[in-house]
């Protein structure tokens, strides 16, 4: 099992994971915006792209924002996105490994807390939240977007 960072050359195969994220999702814009988004998240210390690798090709994904915070001693919070294993390798436990390397990260980080949030409402996906570390009783979550 390899875990790591990704790297910048690495946006193809993140952007063909992240096509198992959502089964519809909004188109991308043109190639130089999304190459331009990427640099400027790969340049923020704040923000760290993780992968597991199968022999070399990325199977399963997730991304951490450290975000400054001025209260709990001005210990920052995490936020993990994105968690995505590619459909083929789902139930090997690369999903959990993933998890584990970000909020592994997000402690040696000092964190405090790490929020996930997800939309999928099935009982065996909040269980694997749950059993990687994760407590679905401990807020309330409320999403905010744009009126159309």
């Amino acid at each position: 099992m390899s875990i790591r960072e990704l790297h910048a050359h690495e946006l193809t195969q993140l952007l063909t994971l992240y096509q198992h994220l959502h089964e519809h999702d909004d188109p991308l814009p043109p190639v130089h915006e999304v190459e331009a988004v990427w640099a400027e998240a790969l340049a923020n210390p704040r923000i760290q792209y993780f992968g597991a690798y199968v022999d070399g090709a990325l199977v399963s994904t997730c991304t951490l924002t450290v975000i400054p915070n001025l209260t709990r001693a001005c210990r920052p919070y995490g936020v993990i996105e994105n968690v995505v294993t590619h459909a083929s390798h789902r139930g090997q436990g690369w999903g959990h490994a993933i998890l584990t390397h970000a909020l592994g990260q997000a402690w040696q980080r000092c964190c405090y807390k790490v929020m996930l949030m997800t939309g999928r409402k099935d009982e065996s996906t909040l269980r694997f939240y749950e059993k990687a570390g994760f407590d679905r009783h401990g807020k309330q979550a409320f999403v905010a977007k744009p009126a159309t």
